[in-house]
């Protein structure tokens, strides 16, 4: 128990030929004694639990030392800390944010040791981490806990999460801003060393920062060192490279070559269609339902998303499964976006219940033998569309990359044809902010259309200063 009743006595002289100085002191009503070699070490002692008493500090009753020596001896190794702030966040975070809290720890792991000597190999380490020591998994009590502490490892990631948890640095240590650089440089790389995006370094740095935040919260650190380092992530480009994005006359021909590749084309058209047309996540298209959608027989139609799918991997959800059901992406768990679809999309999405129906509970996308359509999938068929749609000099650029280059082409044609930003954020799920961030060169010649557009009004009320 801690307490401000604290008394400190003079040193004393005992018969003692090993320690003849003797420091007594009183901290609620407990006596603690300390022997020194020589007076002056006393003396020294002494005047250190004089500071901390005058400088406010409470003591410890059972070990008689001030708070923040009671810290130091208490503090935990980082490893121990990160595995209890995993578990601690495990419960109501959503399986996308479990990997990433693990992933971000993983990465900062191997730089807060006490020494490289005998360091595991880094992928070894780095899977040992995610999957053992970050991940969760219920005990036969039926309480989430550490996967490493309820199932034996394989041998290698066993041998791997001893060596951290002996070489770890102390929660103590990190308030160092030399110990802490170095996890913020190992944050803001890849794994092949380039610079990472800037929201990802944003993300994982997040993580860090909690982190230290319940170090603070289990008085292991009297604040959070983080908010003293100047330190700034290496500088990236977020912005989306237009140079590969398809302009609407490639985005047909990939369409197109989707649809030419048999009954599995057949069945996936339209879900690519979604990702052009409505420029929506792969996400959401895995979980739109036949029920959503408004298909009228001629014009444009509405499409009502409510939820998502997002492949995360079965070590990170609930249930077991590779997915998890979620609620639309930075929106309130049951709240919906309505979404206007052009008639090129409503025939698409019309021929695709008439010719493949919809799942038993409603979805218009799955695998083709049935099933939860996956990812691997439906980015086989991508590449696929590629080889046939593209040239041989394009192949081998980034062009259309990947199917998500499909969003990215939709959310474009938008701005360039003068849709206000604020309603190409609304239909993209975007806020005017992350828009700007990601699409900031189109935006920008929009932008230049916008200022023609009032300086030509302008000169024409100078020209004829009667119009009001």
């Amino acid at each position: 128990m801690l307490t401000f009743d604290v008394r400190i006595w003079g040193v004393r002289q005992r018969p003692s030929k090993s320690a003849p100085f003797q420091l007594r002191w009183k901290v609620g009503g407990e006596v603690h004694q300390q022997p020194f070699v020589t007076s002056k070490l006393a003396d020294g002692r002494r005047s250190e639990l004089i500071t901390a008493q005058r400088n406010g500090e409470q003591f410890d009753t059972e070990t008689g030392v001030p708070a923040s020596e009671l810290r130091e001896l208490n503090s935990p190794t980082w490893f121990d800390h990160s595995c209890a702030y995993a578990l601690m966040k495990w419960p109501k975070a959503s399986a996308k944010h479990r990997s990433g809290i693990a992933e971000a720890l993983a990465n900062m792991m191997p730089v807060l040791v006490t020494t490289r000597k005998g360091m595991p190999n880094q992928d070894v380490l780095r899977l040992a981490l995610r999957t053992w020591a970050f991940q969760m998994t219920k005990n036969e009590a039926g309480q989430w806990a550490l996967r490493k502490d309820v199932l034996d490892p394989p041998e290698e990631s066993a041998q791997a999460l001893d060596w951290v948890a002996k070489h770890s640095l102390k929660v103590k240590d990190l308030a160092q801003s030399d110990n802490l650089r170095p996890a913020l440089e190992a944050l803001s790389l890849k794994l092949n060393g380039k610079p990472a995006a800037n929201n990802t370094v944003s993300r994982k740095r997040t993580v860090l920062s909690n982190a230290l935040r319940f170090a603070v919260e289990r008085d292991l650190l009297t604040n959070n060192p983080l908010t003293k380092i100047d330190w700034d992530p290496p500088q990236t480009d977020d912005e989306v490279d237009f140079r590969y994005v398809p302009g609407p006359k490639l985005a047909r021909e990939l369409l197109d070559a989707i649809a030419a590749q048999g009954p599995r084309g057949s069945h996936l058209h339209a879900f690519f269609g979604c990702l052009y047309y409505a420029a929506m996540r792969p996400s959401e298209g895995a979980d739109l339902r036949q029920q959503d959608c408004r298909l009228p027989a001629t014009g444009w139609g509405e499409l009502i998303l409510a939820g998502s799918r997002p492949e995360v991997g079965s070590g990170w959800t609930d249930d077991g499964k590779s997915y998890e059901q979620r609620g639309l992406k930075r929106r309130a768990r049951r709240a919906t976006r309505s979404l206007p679809i052009p008639p090129a999309l409503v025939r698409l999405l019309s021929e695709h219940i008439r010719t493949h129906g919809s799942a038993p509970d409603g979805r218009l996308f799955t695998a083709v033998r049935g099933g939860r359509i996956r990812s691997t999938e439906y980015t086989e068929m991508w590449q696929e569309a590629r080889r046939r749609a593209l040239d041989e000099a394009d192949l081998r650029t980034q062009i259309a990359e990947v199917p998500y280059s499909l969003r990215h082409a939709g959310v474009s044609l938008w701005i360039k044809v003068g849709v206000d930003p604020v309603e190409v954020a609304r239909r993209a799920g975007h806020s005017p902010a992350v828009l700007w961030r990601f699409y900031a060169k189109v935006l920008r010649g929009h932008q230049q259309q916008a200022n023609e557009l009032i300086s030509a009004a302008l000169e024409a009320h100078i020209e004829d200063p009667s119009t009001s």
